[in-house]
């Protein structure tokens, strides 16, 4: 059965959102949730027929989020290094935190290593599309510089992604740019281009319109730009759903209009909500490790749950390194 690590303190609401988590995803699914925290804070949300289903290991150091996160590396003690290490030791296939995301990818990195032949991991989030399904997007904030090899990877990743987790036969993998013509993007997106260019599934430049359109799957871009991308999202999400709240309090018909459509917005929040996906898988590493928001409730807790089992269970570590064997072999004269 599937072991997961979960950092139970690291969320900005501490570990009740998290324990409550880590419990419905126990209702639905079958694994072993691994605790990491303060025991006296962690038991008293345990309810007395979850404990011997649940394991805790005791430690009271948590990273904060102002902290520096290479702060990690010397703090042992700290939740997310000891959750860390119970993958890097084979006690957990895969480790969950909502704590500093920052000192969550720094320790993955480092403890557990990158997957032979990767340069760099990739943080990957998920967009809605107007298909109905979601998009990929890498990187989203692990690499602030990346060259074209990296985008490479990110590419490969990301389609083996897509693939096993979102069930995808064939994913549609683009390179985020300014233009669809081969000869748009910067140097580094031109470079990478020719690089993927006979890469099974690859569509060429893909466009900021194209990530909700539902025309590709993967989008493929540099840490920095799809961080940007990610925050904008998110920013215009939330700035829409509070005009429009605002726009229906302020008339009367717009009210009777809401309550007939209550539905549609409901489906529309669920689309938008974080805490439908649950977290970001950091890809390229040598194990699982999921980052989820600080603010993530228990809904959003146990959807990363559910997103480390799945990761697990379809070996997607094998099928990056598989395709990128197959990637190497194949350019290596050119």
């Amino acid at each position: 059965m599937v072991k997961i690590a979960i950092d139970a303190m690291g969320g900005d609401f501490g570990p009740e959102p998290i324990v409550k988590g880590c419990i419905q995803a126990l209702k639905k699914k079958q694994f072993i949730p691994i605790l990491v925290g303060k025991k006296s804070e962690i038991l008293p949300l345990l309810p007395k027929r979850y404990r011997d289903k649940i394991s805790i290991v005791e430690t009271d150091d948590v990273i904060a989020m102002t902290d520096a996160a290479t702060d990690a590396i010397k703090r042992k003690e700290s939740t997310i290094y000891k959750a860390v290490d119970l993958v890097r030791n084979g006690e957990a296939d895969g480790v969950v935190s909502a704590g500093h995301s920052g000192a969550t990818m720094t320790l993955a990195t480092l403890r557990l290593g990158r997957l032979k032949g990767i340069y760099r991991p990739a943080l990957i989030t998920f967009m809605p599309t107007k298909m109905g399904r979601r998009s990929a997007i890498l990187d989203v904030g692990a690499n602030v510089d990346s060259k074209p090899e990296h985008l490479v990877q990110f590419a490969i990743m990301g389609g083996c992604y897509a693939h096993d987790v979102m069930g995808l036969t064939n994913p549609r993998i683009g390179l985020l740019a300014n233009g669809e013509e081969e000869t748009k993007g910067n140097e580094v997106t031109k470079a990478a281009f020719k690089l993927l260019k006979n890469y099974d599934g690859f569509i060429g430049n893909v466009e900021g319109g194209d990530i909700f359109n539902g025309s590709c799957d993967v989008i493929t871009c540099d840490g920095f730009i799809g961080n940007l991308v990610l925050k904008t999202s998110e920013g215009v999400a939330a700035t829409i759903s509070g005009l429009i709240k605002e726009y229906i309090r302020k008339s009367p018909i717009a009210i009777t209009g809401a309550l007939l459509m209550r539905k549609v917005f409901k489906l529309l929040k669920k689309e938008i909500d974080y805490a439908e996906v649950g977290g970001a898988p950091l890809i390229g590493i040598n194990g699982c490790a999921i980052v989820s928001h600080g603010k993530s409730n228990a809904k959003a807790m146990e959807n990363a749950i559910y997103q480390a089992i799945s990761y697990i269970d379809n070996h997607v570590n094998d099928h990056i390194l598989e395709k990128l064997e197959e990637y190497n072999k194949t350019n290596i004269n050119k």
